[in-house]
C-alpha cells in the first residue's frame, strides 16, 4: 500500500505537533510494510526554494515540497480552496500514484487537493487536529479571546477575526489598526456586515472579502464530503465537527508518544521544585499567564524554566522578558525532540497554561508517559486526558488567580507534588496509533 501524507508544513524548518504526527505516522507505517510519503508547502513569505516542486529525505522518509511563494494568495478563498493549486496537486498525485491520501493538516493544499484526490478516484483520510474546516482562526477562539461556538449565522464573528487579525500586519494603515482591536473587530465586523450590501461598497472589493470569509464554512464541508474517514484525536473535537454539521465517519484514535518512560529521579529533601513550560512562545499558549502567576508565589519557592522559540514573536517575548525580571525564570530556548525525556525529568509540574481549545497537544501526552504532573487550562481538549488530584490539576482558562491558587497548593504540600508522578502514565505508543489508522484504511 503506498500511502500520500499531505501536511501544511513539515521537517526540518517545523517541527511541532502535527508535523511531528505525521513523520511518526509515516515510519510506522514503512515499518509495517506500506510505502509512505509526506506531502509538504513551503509557506508564502519563507525563503523560496530553487523550484515550484522539490523532493529531499527527511529520516529516510522521501518528502515532496510545494513552494507557495510562486502560488500567493490573491484573496481570502485562496486560503481554504485555491484552484491554482489543482494542477500541482494533480502531477504530485500522478506521480506518486497513491493508494490511498492522508491529509493531517489542508493548510497551504487547499481544499482543492480534496477535489484532486476526488476526481483521481483516491480514497482519502484526514486527521483533524484543529478546527480549520469551520473557523477562520482554526482556534475557535472569538475576536475578544474569548472561546467560541463556532460560525454565526451572518458570519460576523469570523469577519470580527479577519479584522483582528488583519490588524497585526507590520504597516497596516492607521483606520485598520484601530478597527483591529479586540474591543473594537466585533461591532467593527457587524457594521460592515450591513453596510457591505449597499453603495458603494455592494459588489466591491469589501464586499467580496466579506463574502469569502461567509462561505468558507459551508464550501469546506462540501469539499470534506470527499473523505471517507477522519480521525480525532479527542472526544471534544469530534463533537465539534458533528455539531457544525460534519457528517464523514469520524474515529476517536488518541495520539501516541515514544518516549523513556522511566520513572522520576528522587526529589531530594529541601530541593526546589522546578515549573515548566514548553511550546510555542505565542501569546495564545498562555506563558504570560504563568509568568504573572509565578511571580506571585513567595520568592525562592520554585524555579520556572522556558523553553521555546526565542524568534518566533520577538515583541511577545520581549515582554514576557520584562515581566519576568527579578523572578527565577529562565528561557532556555528549544531542544531536539530527542532530549524531550531529560528535559521532562528535569521538571515536577508541566504547565500548558492555553488560552485555546488545545486538542491533546503532544508535549501533555510527553509529560503524562515521563511521570510528570501538569496543570492545564480547562479546556476539553486536555481535561479529557486528566485524572484530577492523580496526574495533575486543572485551572480556569486565562485566569492568573486560579493558577496562582494552583501552584500555592502543590508549593505548600511539596509531598503531594512529589507523589503525584508515581499515579501519572500515559501507555499509548505511535505504533499503536498508527496500527489503528491504517486498520481505518482497510475497513
Amino acid at each position: 500500500m503506498r500511502v500520500a501524507l499531505f501536511v501544511h508544513c513539515f521537517f526540518p524548518d517545523h517541527f511541532y505537533g502535527t508535523e511531528t504526527y505525521t513523520l511518526e505516522l509515516a515510519k510506522h507505517y514503512r515499518a509495517m510494510g506500506a510505502d509512505a510519503r509526506v506531502v509538504s508547502a513551503i509557506f508564502p513569505g519563507e525563503p523560496a526554494a530553487p523550484d515550484l516542486i522539490t523532493r529531499y529525505d527527511f529520516q529516510g522518509i522521501p518528502v515532496i515540497c510545494i513552494d507557495k511563494n510562486r502560488l500567493p494568495h490573491t484573496r481570502v478563498k485562496d486560503t481554504y480552496y485555491q484552484p491554482d493549486m489543482r494542477p500541482v496537486l494533480m502531477q504530485v498525485l500522478r506521480e506518486l500514484r497513491a493508494d490511498v491520501v492522508h491529509v493531517t493538516h489542508l493548510i497551504n493544499h487547499t481544499g482543492a487537493l480534496l477535489e484532486t484526490t476526488r476526481e483521481l478516484d483516491i480514497p482519502t483520510y484526514a486527521t483533524f487536529t484543529d478546527f480549520f474546516g469551520f473557523c477562520y482562526n482554526n482556534k475557535l477562539e472569538a475576536a475578544d479571546g474569548s472561546l467560541c461556538g463556532g460560525p454565526s449565522a451572518s458570519r460576523s464573528n469570523c469577519m470580527a477575526c479577519y479584522i483582528k487579525d488583519a490588524g497585526q500586519h507590520p504597516g497596516v494603515d492607521r483606520l485598520t489598526r484601530w478597527a483591529s482591536r479586540p474591543a473594537r473587530a466585533t461591532w467593527v465586523a457587524g457594521a460592515v456586515n450591513l453596510l457591505r450590501k449597499l453603495p458603494p461598497l455592494r459588489g466591491g472589493p469589501v464586499d467580496g472579502l466579506l463574502e469569502d470569509l461567509a462561505r468558507r464554512p459551508e464550501t469546506l464541508r462540501w469539499l470534506y464530503s470527499v473523505y471517507r474517514g477522519a480521525v480525532t484525536p479527542t472526544r471534544f473535537l469530534r463533537g465539534a465537527y458533528e455539531r457544525i454539521g460534519f457528517s464523514m465517519p469520524m474515529r476517536n484514535i488518541a495520539f501516541g508518544v515514544d518516549i523513556e518512560r522511566d520513572h522520576k529521579p528522587r526529589r531530594l529533601a529541601g530541593q526546589r521544585p522546578v515549573i515548566g513550560f514548553i511550546g510555542q512562545i505565542a501569546r495564545h499558549k498562555g506563558p504570560d499567564i504563568l509568568i504573572e502567576a509565578f511571580k506571585r508565589l513567595p520568592r525562592g519557592a520554585a524555579e520556572l524554566h522556558i523553553y521555546g522559540p526565542p524568534d518566533q514573536d520577538l515583541e511577545y517575548v520581549g515582554r514576557l522578558k520584562v515581566l519576568s525580571e527579578g523572578a527565577a525564570v529562565q528561557f532556555r530556548g528549544t531542544f531536539q525532540k530527542e532530549r524531550m525525556g531529560e528535559v521532562m525529568a528535569s521538571l515536577d509540574l508541566l504547565v500548558i497554561p492555553s488560552r485555546w481549545y488545545e486538542n491533546s497537544p503532544l508535549v501533555l501526552l510527553n509529560a503524562l508517559a515521563t511521570h510528570t504532573p501538569v496543570a492545564v487550562s480547562d479546556v476539553a481538549g486536555m481535561t479529557e486526558f486528566l485524572d484530577a488530584g492523580r496526574n495533575g490539576f486543572s485551572f480556569q482558562r486565562g485566569s492568573v488567580d486560579d493558577l496562582e491558587r494552583v501552584l500555592r497548593e502543590l508549593l505548600n504540600d511539596q509531598d503531594k507534588l512529589y507523589s503525584l508522578p508515581l499515579t501519572t502514565e500515559y501507555g499509548r505508543t505511535n505504533r499503536i496509533m498508527a496500527e489503528e489508522t491504517l486498520d481505518m484504511y482497510r475497513g
